[in-house]
């Protein structure tokens, strides 16, 4: 059943709701899970974050940024840093979490001589993963499987101690229960090997330091890009510990300053003038983020961490 909710400017002033409350056309979903509802969301998002993103997805490595690296080179500059962080070898095996439409897995596979295999619950990723990965040559180390919408919770799929890393790039923000992904990390590496993750957090950030003065900028984001509820960097390192981690790097990306990254206010990829399918979650997306970005409490944080030898 749907309710209308209109997504408004009126969200910067108002209370954040949980991220199974609303869907892609800004509409109050019940009795619809909130991993249901990102599926969804990237059926709609994910033709136009390809048609302005290309095949990486994510915030890259703030020095390269700053050195005027595209923002796919960025992206694969912070990628590298994981993978060797990982210590990823030819012959391994790695598992990466929400993989969209596969530049970084494939990416992975090439330069660490590995077999990658990203997961998805949405189809329309994976197919785009996969023709990716047979344009580059890729097809037999970089492999991408469609998974059930709980299914992070398990990974029952692969054995225990079984992969060499495991990575994620801002994808498990949008999971309700996280805690669970990273015991379930755990349980399928080796000993000795690394999860290592890129993702969203909340931050408190100049005047607004409370959950309450972070929520007002905060809350639309969840909102709009069906998002449950937006971490903080302690609360990772926090549930990555109790999984069994031994987490070597927690750090903020963007310390200290506004997390503009590649996509500065001056709108340099087009995301305001997108005019595909759903372009009004495309453009809410954008407002929304921006003022999350201006108000400083929003930013992009990794992780390394260790399964115990």
């Amino acid at each position: 059943m749907l309710v209308d909710f209109g997504v408004a400017d009126e969200f910067l002033a108002g209370p954040s709701m949980s991220g199974r409350e609303l869907n892609t056309k800004g509409r109050v979903l019940v009795n619809t899970s909130v991993e249901q509802q990102v599926r969804e969301y990237y059926d709609h998002a994910g033709p136009a974050y390809h048609a302005l993103m290309g095949q990486f997805w994510h915030h890259g490595d703030l020095e390269a940024e700053r050195a005027g690296l595209s923002p796919e080179e960025a992206a694969k500059a912070l990628a590298r840093k994981q993978i060797d962080a990982a210590g990823l070898r030819p012959g391994g095996t790695g598992l990466d979490f929400g993989s969209g439409v596969g530049g970084t897995a494939v990416y992975t596979a090439s330069v660490a001589g590995a077999n990658v295999v990203g997961i998805s619950n949405n189809e329309w990723l994976s197919a785009q993963a996969r023709a990716y990965a047979a344009e580059q040559g890729m097809s037999e180390r970089a492999a991408f499987l469609t998974v059930g919408d709980e299914d992070y919770k398990t990974l029952v799929a692969w054995p225990d101690g079984s992969l060499d890393m495991v990575s994620f790039y801002e994808s498990v923000c949008h999971l309700p229960e996280k805690a669970a992904f990273f015991t379930a990390a755990f349980r399928t590496l080796k000993p000795g090997a690394c999860l290592v993750g890129v993702d969203w957090i909340r931050r408190p950030f100049g005047e607004h330091v409370t959950e309450e003065q972070i929520a007002p900028f905060i809350g639309p984001v969840e909102q709009v890009i069906s998002i449950p509820k937006l971490g903080s960097l302690d609360e990772y390192r926090e549930m990555m510990t109790a999984a069994g981690f031994v987490v070597e790097v927690a750090e903020d990306l963007y310390p200290d300053v506004e997390c503009w990254g590649s996509t500065p206010p001056d709108d340099g990829q087009g995301w305001g003038e997108y005019a595909g399918e759903q372009d009004t979650v495309i453009h809410d997306g954008k407002r929304v983020l921006d003022a999350a970005r201006a108000a400083g409490v929003f930013s992009v944080a990794r992780w390394v961490a260790r399964k115990p030898a």
